[in-house]
């Protein structure tokens, strides 16, 4: 209704409709991911199916006694079984984590970081200026390309806090290059940091019948990370884990309390909703069929003949053979194989207005819809979305 006054104030009575459109668009709603990136940061990253009865949850009371209870002990402890790590608490995503771990163990101490891990990731979020924020000192070890340990073993001093090692998930840095793993890291006597980022639990996925994906070779693990001696590892929910935006800091109970003690966790803590999705998911973990019910590992293991006879069953376009992205700054250069459509000419704005908006990409004047990111359910709407344009 204000949109159609203000049209009329206007005098352009005839926009209200075009304006209100346009209005609509600009709100959150359900859109069709045909980008071939699983984890569009763009788009949400990690899908969710959210299904919740209006009901309260036991959030922070122990059902046993009647007492307040903590937010953190349910899912925490799930995470921390899933980790291998003696604690877990969660916040509100990774940035967050690290800023909490380096505030509530190392302000006004120095942590040393590899020149070629000091990274900056999306949204201009710099490692440099969270320590600053932290009160950290960061200290420089090594070369852009090459850190060797005895680099880290010349900057240590009574000073220093802890070692921050960097997972640089959103780069890649080939040839003459070096770093210094976990391992050697904790034979230096100083408490070891582990930010992993991706939020990869385990390497041996053991929650994929057919074990590790080949794309998944190299990507640092929790549970791994953790038994190589870190005493602590940071990394987001809503990458490779499956889930809702969040960040967990996983390892050394002594260390997590502490960072649970810290005036900022109160700030940064996640809500009911939050955490009750973060427990589905982990409880999937548990029981195995994170394949049937986590969207992300759902659109990963799908084999390339499924998308194959998908593709043929829409019938518009060129069935094409693609290639997919795990997306939002995870494994950088990685692939894996896809299936989906081409359409001729650049047809991703069109595509964008449909009912429901179906993002595509697109590349040299051809339009590509990867439908390994397409909940199957979805195809329907590709398939009227496609039809509107021959129409």
């Amino acid at each position: 209704m204000e949109i159609a006054r203000a049209a009329i104030g206007r005098g352009e009575w005839q926009q209200a409709t075009n304006d209100a459109e346009h209005f609509a668009r600009t709100l959150l709603q359900p859109v069709v991911n045909a980008t071939g990136v699983l984890l569009h940061t763009n788009l949400g990253r990690a899908p969710m199916r959210i299904a919740r009865d209006a009901r309260a949850v036991n959030l922070e009371i122990d059902l046993e006694s009647g007492r307040r209870g903590s937010r953190q002990h349910a899912v925490g402890g799930l995470l921390a079984r899933l980790c291998g790590a003696e604690s877990a608490i969660v916040v509100n995503n990774n940035a967050a984590a690290v800023l909490l771990v380096l505030s509530a163990l190392a302000s006004g101490g120095d942590v040393p970081v590899a020149r070629g891990e000091s990274v900056e990731i999306g949204g201009g979020f710099r490692v440099p200026e969270v320590m600053e924020q932290s009160g950290a000192r960061l200290v420089d070890v090594g070369t852009t390309n090459r850190t060797r340990l005895d680099d880290y073993r010349r900057v240590i001093s009574p000073a220093t806090s802890l070692i921050f090692k960097i997972h640089p998930s959103n780069y890649r840095v080939e040839g003459f290059v070096e770093d210094t793993p976990v391992s050697e890291l904790a034979s230096l006597g100083i408490p070891v940091v582990a930010d992993i980022g991706s939020g990869l639990l385990d390497a041996a996925c053991p929650w994929l019948p057919a074990g590790p994906p080949a794309w998944l070779q190299g990507e640092p693990a929790a549970r791994q990370t953790l038994a190589e001696g870190a005493s602590l590892v940071t990394f987001s929910t809503d990458k490779l884990f499956g889930g809702p935006q969040a960040g967990v800091i996983a390892g050394s109970s002594e260390l997590v309390e502490r960072c649970a003690r810290h005036p900022l966790m109160r700030a940064l803590r996640p809500g009911a909703l939050v955490l009750s999705s973060l427990h589905e998911v982990a409880m999937a973990y548990l029981r195995r069929t994170v394949t049937e019910s986590v969207p992300f590992w759902t659109m990963a293991t799908t084999p390339v003949a499924t998308l194959r006879e998908r593709a043929h069953a829409i019938g518009i376009g060129r069935p094409v053979d693609l290639e997919a992205l795990p997306g939002a700054g995870s494994l950088p250069g990685i692939t894996m194989p896809s299936f989906g459509l081409a359409i001729d000419g650049d047809h991703a704005a069109v595509l964008r207005r449909h009912t429901v908006p179906v993002v595509t990409r697109v590349r040299d004047q051809v339009t590509y819809v990867d439908l390994r990111t397409v909940d199957p359910i979805d195809d329907a709407v590709v398939a009227a979305a496609l039809g509107s344009l021959a129409a």
